[in-house]
């Protein structure tokens, strides 16, 4: 059973706290849709101020809509397109302070002003992408991206 713990760390040791709870709760899982659906409610349930949290799967020449907590979102974002699709091409980390300044930002939510990216990468190949949008402009910084970093690693070996 997941008990839902209180963050009242800081953030380093508020993400190290749902690194292990992403851990205990895909112990012993095999299905990559269990494991996705539960990993996109625990970030849901411990990140403040977001509006969408979900994961995008590489299917081809496109990212497929994957579980997700939030409003019903886009269903495929093309390589290379969009934030999501950019961070896929280039195969690293996002962190969009404004997306409306992001060239051919992907508007799924109106509501949303700033996201972060994070590539899952299994056996040397992006597989699909964390997407974490929020209402707030300039939302996400290094401490999130090093917390994400560490939470979509843990993910993928149980992918």
């Amino acid at each position: 059973m997941f008990h839902a713990d209180t963050y009242r760390g800081t953030k380093k040791e508020n993400y190290q706290l749902v690194v292990k709870q992403l851990e205990a709760l895909t112990d012993g899982e095999p299905n990559r849709i269990a494991n996705l659906s539960n990993a996109s409610a625990l970030l849901n349930h411990s990140l403040d101020r977001i509006n969408w949290v979900g994961f995008y799967l590489a299917d081809g020449k496109e990212l497929v809509l994957g579980p997700f907590q939030g409003l019903p979102a886009c269903v495929r974002i093309p390589y290379g397109k969009g934030v999501c699709g950019t961070a896929w091409k280039e195969n690293k980390i996002l962190r969009v302070a404004d997306v409306n300044q992001f060239p051919g930002h992907i508007a799924c939510d109106a509501a949303s002003q700033s996201e972060i990216v994070v590539p899952l990468v299994k056996s040397g190949k992006v597989v699909g992408v964390l997407d974490i949008d929020s209402p707030e402009k300039n939302r996400f910084d290094e401490e999130d991206e090093a917390g994400l970093t560490a939470f979509a690693a843990a993910l993928v070996k149980v992918l």
